[in-house]
């Protein structure tokens, strides 16, 4: 038996690679955390789940995507959520662990890192977890109207936000999803000018009528290309608390909301499908 473990934690310090329908999927073990591994694909950082803590999060945005899903309802209330993007199912893990009970949907097009991510880092069993292989928004459309107290939208194809994930027909539907009051939650990547980012506030500021958004204030401030954290509900927003959590993160965010955020998006008109483009790539020293 002793040399049984020993093979196998041997293999588990050892990276998985294997082709996947998005490009050349990576596990990565973590040094400092047993059962912690890191996904990346074509070499960008996806996500990072262990096994033993899946309430640990480890990358910025996922912090503050965790702290939107511990404020929209009081701690430990079983959520429905619904995930537009799947990766390893960092977040999904996180709700389990953090809000038992809950039922969630997963939607995630990459039906190849679906079945990776499900042999190498499995779902703990007792978790209300269902995972669709379709595409993002083919599969919100499946959501029951009024179904979801969550929406998270984290979908990038290489490394880009797909044109018909960034539109107001396309938060039409997440509107349709959601239950009156529910709130929504999208992971966006933008550089200098941050063209797409302001647009993406516009179009939220079209459907939803409170927002705020979480960001490194050096991205804010267009000086680097990074993520910013859209929230937007229809009821007002925990932004106190939510500032002070993304202010004592490891890497200190800031909130902006209200007029501060209307100004931010410097005249920006709401984005449609006709007119919808991809997010920009990020530069190749993202990366490095």
């Amino acid at each position: 038996m002793a040399k049984s473990r020993n093979t196998r934690r041997e293999r588990d310090a050892e990276a998985v690679v294997e082709p996947v329908d998005g490009g050349l999927a990576q596990l990565v073990p973590d040094r400092d955390r047993a059962r912690a591994w890191t996904l990346l694909i074509d070499g960008a950082p996806q996500s990072h789940v262990d096994l033993d803590d899946p309430a640990h999060l480890s990358f910025e945005y996922q912090r503050r995507l965790g702290h939107v899903i511990d404020l929209v309802a009081p701690p430990g209330k079983p959520l429905h959520v619904v995930h537009l993007g799947g990766g390893a199912f960092t977040l999904a893990r996180y709700v389990a662990a953090t809000r038992p009970r809950s039922t969630q949907q997963v939607v995630e097009r990459d039906a190849a890192l679906v079945r990776l991510v499900r042999r190498e880092l499995p779902l703990d069993p007792g978790a209300r977890i269902r995972v669709r292989s379709v595409d993002a928004r083919e599969g919100l459309g499946k959501v029951p109207d009024g179904w979801a107290d969550l929406v998270l939208a984290d979908v990038f194809s290489g490394a880009r936000t797909p044109a018909h994930l960034t539109s107001t027909e396309f938060l039409d539907e997440v509107r349709r999803a959601l239950k009156p009051g529910g709130a929504y939650a999208a992971n966006l990547a933008d550089g200098p000018p941050l063209a797409h980012l302001r647009g993406q506030i516009a179009t939220a500021a079209a459907r939803f009528t409170e927002l705020a958004l979480v960001a490194d204030p050096t991205v804010l401030r267009g000086k680097r290309f990074g993520n910013a954290v859209l929230v937007a509900s229809d009821l007002p927003l925990p932004t106190a608390e939510l500032t002070r959590r993304a202010a004592s993160d490891p890497h200190p965010g800031r909130v902006e909301h209200g007029r501060a955020l209307t100004d931010f998006t410097g005249g920006a008109v709401p984005v449609v499908d006709a007119s919808a483009v991809a997010s920009p790539a990020p530069p190749p020293s993202v990366f490095r």
